[in-house]
Parts: structure tokens; C-alpha cells; sequence
């Protein structure tokens, strides 16, 4: 999942350097015990329809549009959604889910984590989302907010990086008076959860290098031992 490469944005086959590099990463420090393996994830429509809410947005109802990468789906999303939904009686929450080259282009390094196939039954997986946008334009148009008669559009505190061509992507519904930035209250970020892993795997790894010296030396002593006449055996090792 954390490998530091892009190949996991596309649906295309892996390529055998990648598959090569990517099955030992899922295998114990030295590679002596694989324990995991990586495999590709494979989108279906049934996948899609399994999780839909299959809802369109009745009379009476408040079109919320958010967008953003939502990756690695966490407690930070679901409180910010959730903070969504209470801002109308009957919300009805799209959220759009930008390409994994959008989101490399604002997030940098190897993100997203996750693909946009597995980014989207995420959030459709999230009670207080009821449409998903798969691949959104970053920038909130004119066109995309007619389409799907958007109330309200709404943003987190984090910061809003500008288009390619350095405009503001959300410059349309703060034209119309429809744009709201919402505080979820809570400070993990998708960031914070990799470096978090990171951190973990590092002390994991060390953890078990130091393990696995003292196996090996109490393994070498006690072949000297076995090697060494009876009679001169040490009575412990």
C-alpha cells in the first residue's frame, strides 16, 4: 500500500519490476518468511451497486456537493461528512472523487494511497453519502452544479490548492454564495495515518532485526556446543 510508486493510480497491469518489487515488500524484512502478498484490486459494477444507495435526490431534499481525494478513508472524513449532513433536515450528500493524477498533482509524493476504485466504495460505503462523482473535475463548475442542482458546496479547513492554471476551484460557488468551509474537528489527516504506519513498520522492523541476532546467536553457540567432544560440553550455553 505505502510503496513509493504511482503504478497503483492506473487499473493497468503491473509491470514485472513493479510486481517483482511490490511482492517483497509485502514480505518480512530479508524476505525469508511471506507472510502477504499484493494483489490488484479488480472494479466491478456489482461491487459499485453493492454499496450504492441507489437514491436519487427527492423534492424537499439539500444537494451537498464535497470533493477531494478522501484517501484512506478515516474518523477525520466521517466527522467532516457527518458535520455536513447536519446542516440540512433532509441533506442529500454527492461527493466527488478527483482522478489519481489530480490528486498526485496537489498532494504530491506517491499519493493517493488508494485508487479511485477503491476511494469510491469508501465513501459510498459512508452512511452520510448518498451519490459518488467518480473522477470530478477539481474545479467546482458552473456545469457540474446545474447538473446535479447543487445547494450547497462544501469544503474542510484544509487548504484549498488552486487549479492548474491558478485559479480557485471553488471561485463558482463563492460567486453564488453557496461555498461554506466546515470545521470536522478532528486532526488526523491521511498524512498523519502514513506517517503513522511508517513509524510503526521502522520500530517493527528494528524490533525484530534485534530478535532475530540473538536467535541467530544462541543457534551458532549451541552448534559449538554440539561440535565440541562430549566429555567438554559446557553444562549450560
Amino acid at each position: 500500500m505505502l510503496l513509493v510508486t504511482k503504478a497503483h493510480h492506473s487499473s493497468q497491469e503491473m509491470s514485472s519490476e513493479y510486481r517483482e518489487y511490490a511482492d517483497s515488500f509485502g514480505k518480512c524484512p530479508g524476505g525469508r518468511n511471506p507472510w502477504t502478498g499484493v494483489s490488484q484490486f479488480l472494479q466491478t459494477s456489482q461491487k459499485i451497486i453493492q454499496f450504492a444507495s441507489g437514491k436519487e435526490p427527492q423534492p424537499g431534499e439539500t444537494v451537498i456537493y464535497v470533493a477531494g481525494a478522501f484517501d484512506l478513508f478515516h474518523i477525520g472524513h466521517v466527522d467532516f461528512l457527518e458535520k455536513v449532513h447536519r446542516l440540512a433536515d433532509r441533506p442529500y450528500i454527492i461527493a466527488g472523487l478527483h482522478f489519481d493524477q489530480e490528486v498526485n498533482r496537489y498532494k504530491g509524493k506517491n499519493y493517493p494511497i488508494m485508487n479511485l476504485h477503491e476511494r469510491t466504495l469508501s465513501v459510498l460505503a459512508c452512511r452520510y453519502v448518498s451519490e459518488v462523482v467518480i473522477g470530478a473535475p477539481y474545479a467546482v463548475t458552473a456545469e457540474l452544479l446545474s447538473h446535479f442542482k447543487v445547494d450547497l458546496v462544501c469544503h474542510g479547513k484544509t487548504e484549498i490548492i488552486p487549479d492548474r492554471d491558478g485559479s480557485d476551484p471553488y471561485q463558482e460557488p463563492k460567486r453564488r454564495g453557496i461555498f461554506r468551509q466546515i470545521d470536522s474537528g478532528s486532526n488526523l489527516t491521511t498524512d498523519l495515518i502514513v506517517q503513522r504506519i511508517i513509524t510503526n513498520r521502522l520500530e517493527y522492523e528494528a524490533r525484530n532485526q534485534k530478535k532475530e541476532a540473538k536467535e541467530l546467536a544462541f543457534l551458532e553457540a549451541a552448534r559449538r556446543q554440539a561440535a565440541q567432544p562430549l566429555g567438554e560440553r559446557d553444562g549450560d550455553f
